[in-house]
């Protein structure tokens, strides 16, 4: 999220997953899919690379990319050329589909043969890659070959990565998760406490696609030490064809134990990745290199000859910093080759990035011996080597100092095995403490509780704020390099860990499938007041990534999000002030980004966007025990708040980033929600503030058509267009909610049913109810009915969907000659304008467009009239000189965000 030296670093892409195939018959019943359209044009999609530099050192690249209904069956073929019409292995494979059982997204991974300039992808036979990846499973270990390097993956035990050749040489081997626990926590003696360390523990290993441009190992289990087995895992290997290296997708989930007030508890003194290294060479030719700020790097030997006192030639000593092989000794000057003995072999170093603002770098001879200073700066790639000209490892951690505290470790390169690690949370920073950070919860009785919204705005309850079943997801990369890298090679790599090169389809395109509902469109200029709005919506995300690294959002549980709210007189956004504090998804941040993105293109908004999905899905939500399924409501810790509920869960959230990526840990997510239902037996998320008496009942569960059934019918949506194991069960519910909701006797504006989990269905109500709230629809609902309107045919449900478009903006007395009574006091018009936008669209009612425009710019969200600008902050009324927006906050920016975006989609040609 903070500004990445575009000339130095590399790009492209990463991730993929694989959809079981099967027929999309939606069957006869009341509600029938849309008829099949007519075959679409699909032209040639141009594919380019987000940044400069193309696919670079990076194994591979993964991209999503769209077509429109009926363009295309589900045993379509792609063939993929150069600019030059050279073909371009690839790998496709569906992602979404159609109703009518077209491809919907299509997933496609290419390998080395990439190269760096624009790539054109259209129907066609695929080219075969000269050097295909190939997958045996058949004997003790999964074996998975690049071509260049093979792979042997654990299928049990303690080792993930038991060993990676190249050729005949064995790069590295016993690839394994390491966690050190820490079982009190007393502030000023946390050195004297017992450590205990774990390693990983496979429990189950899974191909998930076996070339030949891409496989995809899976391998899950927990950290264990003797009797115990504790933070479940969940890793993917990622292989391509051609490449020397491999990408690692690291996934923890916390289900330890730590209540406030006590100093006993899991406490996570270091979580890492380990290798071993083999050391062939004369200590002479073996290589450390390891990252510092931007593509610098240390570049030593374990036994320098550079700097003595005696020279032994300048030839070898450009060769030992260049990394090559140096001559035999006896060739060199004898005064230095006979006191060779004599020189210290610096086996051991460690690279510490504890803040965001500066890593420390030392080195030492050997475990037992003092370490001395080696260097230091500001933000370090998190990249390190470690090997000679026989052969050497690359390794590096993204996002290495975003997600603070992390750490570099190299030992014993002078010996026979070296062992390298990539600390996730680094052995040398404070504990990792997740305990609830005040004694709130403390209150006895929901009155009590409640007390804390009239107050500081988050919501409290005894055992509601812990962050059991909370996950945070790391992506490594490594290299069996044959020699010491050249420096230009190192650069490459480098860029690849700092910035994973991303594939990505253009936004005509985008546009043209008419994914996503069809709400966006590309940036327009063409008139004064559409040039304003534009303006607008560029300085506030400039804004908000300015905002990330003035005021420090990083860190290991935080990186991603952002602040909810602003403090005027501290000059300071509220982050220890309730649910003032972290943002959460409220009010779909998310979805303002990715539509920014879709429309643009924009590298930038895209890293961002994706950090946030990263962040939010993870983080924000449980995914182990009672609540998993739920997201938690934006708090001064991310899972502080008592409300926990779908809104913040919200597969909506999701689908932008998996679709443009493929990414498998994503679509574990999304997966991961179609049974969320379920939790509303667990917890009913209006229960401090019902008055009448209930008792959850799984046939008469009590389920809001706003927040609750946007986020769950975004996940069965996603499962059913995914094809996923559930997707029958997720259409099931797809129809039969639309179709309940539509009867019921007020349709969307009733605001809540009876629902029945065993038949998917609302109960219709016998009398008409008006229940409407500012929030139903802020959370993703509109952007999912214009999907769903569009993906299938429930004409009732279109008719109360856009009832509740056209009436939330009416005046009080339009309200209740529709429904028998007004709506009362609502909010966030300028929000839902976009809703008048979309309704006009969709009845051609032109007043209901003039509305739109008024809403949108007379409301109660940022006007033409705000400032538009920020003001420069220093000391002393500021921590850190930067700037402000004092007007601004983050529920503003995202309706603002998501009415522009939309409203210029839907009725640009009609702005007043």
């Amino acid at each position: 999220m903070s500004p990445i030296p575009r000339r130095s670093l590399l790009k492209a892409a990463a991730v993929a997953g694989a959809a079981a195939q099967f027929s999309w018959a939606l069957g006869a019943r009341d509600a029938q899919a849309a008829p099949r359209a007519e075959a679409a044009d699909a032209d040639p999609v141009a594919l380019d690379w987000l940044e400069d530099g193309g696919l670079g050192a990076a194994p591979g690249s993964t991209v999503g990319v769209p077509w429109p209904k009926g363009a295309y069956e589900e045993d379509q073929t792609f063939a993929l050329t150069d600019a030059d019409g050279k073909a371009v292995p690839v790998q496709s494979w569906p992602i979404a589909y159609w109703p009518d059982g077209s491809l919907k997204w299509t997933a496609h991974a290419v390998g080395t043969g990439a190269g760096s300039g624009k790539l054109t992808l259209a129907a066609g036979s695929p080219a075969a890659p000269d050097k295909k990846v190939t997958v045996d499973k058949r004997g003790g270990t999964i074996d998975v070959s690049t071509g260049v390097i093979t792979a042997k993956i654990g299928k049990s035990g303690s080792t993930l990565v038991k060993s990676v050749t190249r050729g005949s040489t064995e790069i590295a081997k016993n690839g394994r998760l390491v966690l050190i626990r820490q079982p009190e926590l007393e502030d000023g003696d946390q050195g004297a406490e017992k450590y205990e360390r774990f390693e990983s523990a496979i429990s189950d290993v899974t191909v998930e696609q076996d070339g030949p441009v891409r496989a995809v190992v899976r391998v899950d289990g927990k950290h264990r030490k003797g009797d115990r087995s504790w933070l479940p895992f969940s890793v993917r290997l990622y292989f391509y064809a051609g490449a020397e290296s491999f990408r690692m997708v690291h996934t923890i989930t916390f289900d330890g134990k730590q209540e406030p007030g006590k100093a006993s508890g899991d406490f996570i003194r270091g979580l890492g990745v380990r290798f071993t290294v083999p050391m062939r060479d004369a200590a002479y030719d073996r290589h450390i290199r390891i990252g510092g700020d931007d593509t610098g790097l240390l570049r030593e030997a374990v036994k320098g000859i550079t700097g003595l006192r005696r020279d032994p030639g300048a030839a070898v000593q450009a060769a030992q910093f260049a990394g090559e092989k140096l001559p035999d000794p006896a060739t060199w000057d004898q005064r230095v080759t006979t006191r060779l003995q004599y020189i210290p072999e610096w086996g051991d170093y460690t690279l510490a990035q504890l803040s965001a603002d500066g890593f420390t770098l030392r080195k030492r001879t050997k475990k037992g011996y003092g370490w001395i200073a080696a260097g230091g700066g500001r933000r370090a790639s998190g990249f390190g080597y470690v090997g000679g000209p026989s052969g050497g490892f690359s390794f590096g951690l993204r996002d290495f100092w975003e997600k603070h505290p992390a750490q570099l470790d190299i030992r014993d390169a002078h010996l026979d095995e070296a062992e390298v690690t990539l600390w996730l949370w680094s052995p040398e920073a404070q504990p990792m403490d997740l305990r609830f950070y005040h004694d709130g919860m403390d209150q006895d009785t929901y009155a009590e509780q409640l007390e804390g919204l009239n107050i500081t705005y988050e919501d409290y309850e005894p055992e509601f704020g812990t962050p059991y079943g909370i996950a945070r997801t790391s992506e490594l990369l490594f290299w069996a390099n044959e020699s010491t890298p050249t420096p230009e090679k190192l650069a490459e790599q480098v860029a690849a860990v700092r910035v994973l090169p991303q594939l990505a389809a253009p936004p005509k395109h985008l546009i043209k499938a008419k994914v996503f509902g069809g709400l966006f469109s590309e940036p327009d200029r063409s008139t004064t007041a559409k040039a304003r709005i534009e303006d607008h919506l560029d300085f506030l995300f400039a804004y908000y990534k300015d905002q990330v690294e003035m005021r420090r959002w990083y860190g290991f549980w935080d990186y991603g999000d952002f602040m909810h709210s602003y403090d005027t007189v501290r000059h300071q956004w509220r982050y220890d002030v309730g649910g003032y504090a972290w943002d959460n998804s409220e009010l779909s941040p998310d979805l303002w980004l990715w539509f920014a993105y879709l429309r643009s293109g924009r590298s930038d908004i895209f890293r961002f966007a994706e950090a946030l999905t990263r962040h939010t899905g993870e983080v924000d939500v449980y995914h182990l025990g009672q609540w998993a399924g739920l997201g938690t409501r934006h708090g001064v810790q991310h899972f502080a708040d008592s409300a926990k509920q779908q809104r913040i869960a919200n597969t909506t959230y999701r689908r932008y980033y998996y679709y443009l990526t493929a990414d498998e840990r994503v679509g574990d997510l999304m997966h991961a929600n179609v049974d969320s239902d379920e939790t509303f037996l667990v917890l009913d998320p209006i229960r401090k503030i019902r008055t009448e008496p209930y008792t959850p009942d799984r046939h008469a569960l009590s389920i809001g058509f706003g927040t609750d059934w946007s986020g769950l019918v975004s996940a069965w949506l996603t499962e059913w267009e995914r094809k996923g194991p559930k997707w029958e069960k997720a259409k099931a519910r797809v129809l039969s909610t639309m179709e309940t909701i539509a009867a019921q006797p007020n349709g969307f504006v009733q605001g809540s049913g009876l629902y029945d989990l065993d038949t998917g269905k609302f109960a219709v109500a016998s009398a008409p109810v008006v229940s409407v709230s500012h929030l139903s629809a802020v959370f993703g609902l509109g952007e999912l009915c214009a999907e769903l309107i569009d993906l299938v045919d429930v004409p009732k449900f279109k008719e109360v969907y856009l009832d509740y478009c056209r009436y939330f903006n009416a005046t009080k007395t339009e309200q209740a000659a529709r429904y028998g009574s007004n709506f009362g006091s609502l909010l966030l018009f300028q929000g839902h304008s976009r809703l008048d936008a979309y309704a006009a669209v969709q009845t051609g009612d032109e007043t209901l467009a003039k509305r739109a425009w008024t809403k949108f710019y007379s409301s109660d969200g940022y006007m033409e009239s705000s400032p538009w600008k920020t003001e420069k902050l220093s000391g002393p009324v500021t921590l850190v000189a930067g700037s402000e927006a004092n007007w601004v906050s983050s529920n503003d920016t995202a309706l603002y965000g998501l009415a522009a975006i939309e409203n210029l989609a839907l009725l640009g040609d009609k702005m007043p």
